[in-house]
């Protein structure tokens, strides 16, 4: 079958919110909590768009809905924590999306955390965690490109991964 369309040919229609993420689900997404506050006014969001994005300077790139509660916190403390979780994290990749309605720092719960250089909230068990500051948050669309810079690294090796892959979270034991 071919997808080439003759010079009359009508433009195709760009794809649906459902259709596109749909087709996303197609790919394994490595499943990070992205933390950022203190106290009271923690908050944090499960993503899967979360990848290195330079070693020299060490910065990590993460798209983040500007409609979640952890985004508005980002700009105001300057800096956040990258959480990769392991196959024991589900039920906190849970808590960090919302299930059962959990919100604001309630998402901390049941798990201890520790912080680095920057303040920022890191998962002491999680495989590999960055303590980061905001470098860059650029707008597009309903998101925003937060780029961040490594200030400090903590790791637990062993801990296998947790991925998200059709619509489901899954378990890669080591």
């Amino acid at each position: 079958m071919s997808l080439a369309a003759g010079p009359d040919a009508p433009a195709p229609a760009e794809p649906d919110a459902r259709a596109f993420r749909g087709a996303l689900r197609q790919f394994v997404g490595n499943v990070s909590v992205i933390t950022v506050g203190s106290g009271e006014e923690r908050s944090g969001l499960v993503v899967t768009s979360a990848i290195s994005l330079s070693a020299e300077p060490p910065l990590l790139r993460a798209c983040v809905n500007r409609s979640a509660s952890a985004w508005p916190l980002l700009g105001r403390y300057g800096c956040f924590g990258w959480n990769a979780l392991g196959a024991g994290h589900q039920a906190i990749a849970e808590r960090f999306s919302g299930f059962g309605g959990i919100k604001g720092a309630e998402r901390f719960a049941g798990a201890d955390w520790v912080s680095a250089v920057t303040g920022a909230p890191l998962l002491a068990d999680a495989p590999a965690a960055f303590d980061c500051s905001v470098e860059e948050m650029i707008d597009r669309a309903t998101h925003s490109i937060l780029i961040g810079r490594v200030r400090a690294i903590r790791e637990a090796p062993g801990q296998g991964a947790l991925v998200y892959w059709q619509g489901a979270y899954r378990r890669m034991e080591p």
